[in-house]
């Protein structure tokens, strides 16, 4: 059971959640939650306890020198954290951890546990993964729903794929036993350019919650750090020849299949966002 330091009550809470490994391609996941819980000056209220669930020789504790220059043994675990954002009318409960090695079902239901202590009113789970698709276009970010209100009004699909799957579909699953409403999102990043960071994909990530939330994520680096990433893989490509011819084709192949999605619903989604941002500047 995870326990909490005091925490006053929370007004309509929503969780998001992102958890390292399978689930998260290039850290584009776990990075946008990293990045909300710094830009909104997050709490950390409580955590899970690591003897129950990690593997030490797999996710080994991590020695380091605190602020006060104390040595100091840092545990692999998953964290719950408390925001209450300026520009939501909502405050937001995040989780960030890393996958668990055991005892997934009992890791799940003590999380869901703790976000229903806290009063949470929907789950949002992030995740990317690698994809043929080129670092000059868009990000694709696939989306899923438990809802059909949610999946209406997002525009989602209830997900087809059939395959292994990691601690994001496990948690999702159990939201919907739970009758918890569930939304998950998944950035597709260019398996070519897999090391971690990819900003370019957490800020597409980042996107869909403003849509999901209906209002302006805190932006901060995100924008400038993602065009220099996109430079620093167009210089890459541009000095090996069979990569630059690859990432050519992709682009020709999405080029084709993203032409239906050009269309004005579209244009005007985006610049929605765009005047929703500026109005809050």
């Amino acid at each position: 059971m995870i326990e909490f330091d005091d925490v006053q009550d929370l007004v309509s809470p929503v969780v998001i959640a992102a958890f390292e490994g399978w689930n998260d391609a290039a850290d584009a996941a776990s990075g946008l939650v990293d990045h909300l819980m710094e830009q909104w000056k997050a709490d950390v209220i409580g955590a899970v306890d690591p003897e129950e669930f990690y593997d030490f020789q797999v996710n080994r504790p991590i020695v380091g020198t605190d602020a006060n220059g104390h040595r100091r043994l840092t545990w692999p675990t998953t964290r719950i954290a408390v925001a209450r954002p300026a520009e939501l009318d909502r405050d937001v409960i995040l989780v960030r951890g890393i996958e668990p090695n055991m005892k997934w079902r009992q890791f799940c239901a003590e999380l869901l546990a703790a976000c229903d202590d806290l009063g949470a009113e929907l789950v949002v789970t992030l995740g990317a993964l690698l994809a043929d698709t080129p670092h000059t276009r868009p990000i694709p970010v696939t989306g899923s729903a438990s809802e059909p209100e949610l999946v209406d009004r997002l525009n989602l699909e209830q997900s087809s794929y059939e395959g292994p799957t990691g601690i994001v579909g496990v948690f999702n699953d159990a939201c919907t036993h739970l009758d918890i409403p569930a939304v998950s999102y998944w950035a597709a990043v260019p398996h070519y350019v897999a090391q971690p960071p990819c900003p370019k994909a957490t800020l597409a990530l980042l996107g869909q919650l403003e849509e999901l939330l209906q209002a302006p994520m805190p932006l901060g680096d995100l924008p400038d750090d993602s065009k220099a990433w996109e430079r620093g893989v167009d210089e890459l490509a541009a000095e090996d020849e069979d990569v630059a011819d690859y990432v050519r084709a992709l682009e020709e192949t999405r080029d084709t299949a993203d032409l239906p999605e050009a269309s004005g619903e579209a244009i005007a989604r985006e610049f929605e966002r765009y005047l929703k941002r500026r109005d809050t500047d």
